[in-house]
């Protein structure tokens, strides 16, 4: 797992777009995973920024989605799949036909989980998976105690996640849904990269138990470390609590430059 302490939000924004446009340079049918909420957004308008400028060509590009609330429509204003018509694929100029992601309204929530997983597998698998990280070290919408092995699926959150998402719904928790479809954890470790973001202090205790804790299923994340290619961007903030800091920074302030993450 390589760790990279950046200055602040735009700069791991900034950082992570980067390694998003060399992708799309190599492979520009890349199939990029996107994860919703506020902390990868800085990723979303940098990468932007670069569609706009002429530095990097979405036209082929591919975008999957991590996880859906189960029985919002797809047209109501917080179910992912408008968030990210919203803040990804219209900043970057993608269409609704590149774009993937499973069925929260459907009435065989198990079969649309299991129809999401072999589409993943048919478009080749996803590139690059963004991912986001919560205060319990939760990935996608697999809470503390999901198995390592599992694969896209309904979950019940927790009372503490909807009260962190409530504010999507006017701070009003009896808007947010119980239940949701996110990809497993053994589906999120079959992208062949994964980039972590995480900013602020509220996420330091998790981001040490993801990288320098035991893998074990209480900290979801922490399934990071059996993965070939995983990358955890943090903030200064967001990394204060890891022990291995210093070692962190010096690793990638010496890293070859055509390397990237």
């Amino acid at each position: 797992m390589e760790v990279v302490i950046v200055a602040d939000a735009k700069a791991g924004g900034e950082l992570i777009a980067e390694a998003m446009a060399r992708l799309l340079r190599r492979k520009p049918d890349a199939l990029l995973g996107v994860a919703t909420g506020s902390t990868p957004l800085p990723v979303y308008e940098a990468l932007a920024a670069r569609v706009t400028s002429g530095a990097v060509d979405t036209a082929r590009a591919r975008i999957a989605q991590l996880d859906e609330y189960v029985g919002l429509p797809a047209d109501h204003p917080e179910s992912y799949r408008s968030v990210l018509r919203r803040e990804v694929l219209e900043p970057l100029g993608i269409g609704m036909d590149a774009f993937m992601g499973p069925d929260g309204t459907a009435e065989d929530v198990q079969g649309a989980c299991e129809a999401y997983d072999r589409e993943l597998t048919e478009a080749g698998g996803v590139d690059l998976q963004l991912l986001g990280i919560g205060t319990d070290g939760h990935i996608g919408f697999n809470e503390p105690c999901s198995s390592l092995a599992s694969r896209t699926r309904i979950k019940t959150l927790t009372e503490q996640t909807r009260v962190d998402n409530a504010r999507f719904f006017g701070g009003d928790i009896d808007q947010v849904p119980h239940h949701v479809i996110t990809q497993g954890i053994g589906t999120i470790l079959e992208a062949r990269h994964l980039v972590l973001l995480a900013t602020g202090e509220g996420k330091a205790d998790a981001v040490a138990a993801t990288v320098e804790g035991p893998v074990a299923a209480v900290c979801p994340a922490s399934a990071l470390q059996l993965h070939p290619r995983a990358t955890v961007v943090v903030d200064e903030a967001a990394a204060s609590k890891l022990k291995l800091a210093d070692y962190f920074r010096h690793t990638y302030a010496h890293k070859p430059e055509w390397q990237g993450i």
